[in-house]
C-alpha cells in the first residue's frame, strides 16, 4: 500500500482524471476527499470507493469553499496531507476574438483555484510536518499552441506557481510538484471534436494514441508517496511523447 497513511483532497474529482486519481489513491490506501461541483458523478463516486472516500461539493475558486472542505477532510480523517489540484476547465479561443469572460472563466478556476488550493492546505500540512502538493498544469504549460493562448497562459501560471511554492514551503517539509498531461481521452477534451479531435490527438505523438485516465493516475500516486521524498518543484509530462519533439518533428 503505497499511500497508506495519506489523506488525501483530490478536486475535479467526479469524472474523468480526477476519478482515476481517487480510484488510484484508494486503491493504493489512502482515504479521499473528492472534491468537484458535479455532486451526482461525485456521490456515486463515493459510493463506490466506500469508507475510505467521501464527497464533497467544492468550488475551487471560493475561499471560504476551501475551507469548508479542508475542515471536513481533516475531521472525517485526519490531517490532509496531500493535496491534488487537478480540477480545470479548457476553452479555446484566438487572441482576437475570446471573449473577456472566457479568460476569466479560465483565470477564475484554473489558476485562482489552484492558488487557493495550496493556501488552504498549508497550514494543515505544516502543523502536521508536511505534505505533498500535486497541481495539474498541462503540456501547454510547456509549450504554446494556437487558439489555446488563455488556457495556457493559466497553465504557464500552475507551472510558475509550483516552483516558487515548493522553495516557500520545502523547509516545512510540503512538496510541491506539478503534472502534465497530454491529450486524455475524456468528457471535457472530447467535446472539442470527439473521436476526430482524437484521432488528430493520437497522430501527433510519439505513442500514436491519447491517453486515457488511467494513464495519468499513478504519476499522482508517486508523487503522492513517500517514494517521492526527494522531488519537489519538478514538472512531469505524461504525454505519450507529444513534448519530445519540436513543431518539424512527429
Amino acid at each position: 500500500m503505497r499511500l497508506k497513511g495519506k489523506v488525501a483532497i483530490v478536486t475535479g474529482g467526479a469524472r474523468g482524471q480526477g476519478a482515476a486519481i481517487a480510484r488510484a489513491f484508494v486503491s493504493e490506501g489512502a482515504r479521499v476527499a473528492i472534491a468537484d461541483i458535479a455532486d451526482e458523478d461525485g456521490q456515486a463516486l463515493a459510493a463506490e470507493l466506500g469508507d475510505s472516500a467521501f464527497f464533497c461539493h467544492h468550488d475551487v475558486s471560493d475561499p471560504e469553499s476551501w475551507s469548508k472542505v479542508v475542515d471536513e477532510t481533516n475531521e472525517r480523517f485526519g490531517p490532509v496531507n496531500v493535496l491534488i489540484n487537478n480540477a480545470g476547465i479548457l476553452i479555446f479561443g484566438t487572441v482576437e476574438k475570446m471573449p473577456i469572460e472566457e479568460f476569466d472563466a479560465l483565470a477564475r478556476i484554473n489558476m485562482r483555484g489552484c492558488f487557493l488550493g495550496m493556501q488552504a492546505v498549508a497550514k494543515t500540512m505544516r502543523r502536521n510536518g508536511g505534505g505533498s502538493i500535486v497541481n495539474a498544469s498541462s503540456i501547454e504549460g510547456l509549450a504554446g499552441m494556437a487558439n489555446c493562448t488563455a488556457y495556457a497562459g493559466t497553465k504557464w501560471a500552475i507551472r510558475g506557481m509550483t516552483k516558487s511554492a515548493a522553495h516557500e514551503l520545502g523547509p516545512s517539509k510540503i512538496r510541491v510538484n506539478s503534472v502534465h498531461p497530454g491529450m486524455v481521452d475524456t468528457a471535457m477534451t472530447r467535446v472539442h471534436g470527439g473521436d476526430l479531435a482524437m484521432e488528430f490527438g493520437a497522430s501527433k505523438v510519439a505513442l500514436k494514441r491519447v491517453g486515457q485516465p488511467e494513464d495519468i493516475a499513478p504519476a499522482y500516486v508517486y508523487l503522492a508517496s513517500d517514494e517521492s521524498s526527494f522531488v519537489t518543484g519538478a514538472e512531469l509530462a505524461v504525454d505519450g511523447g507529444a513534448t519530445a519533439t519540436h513543431a518539424f518533428g512527429g
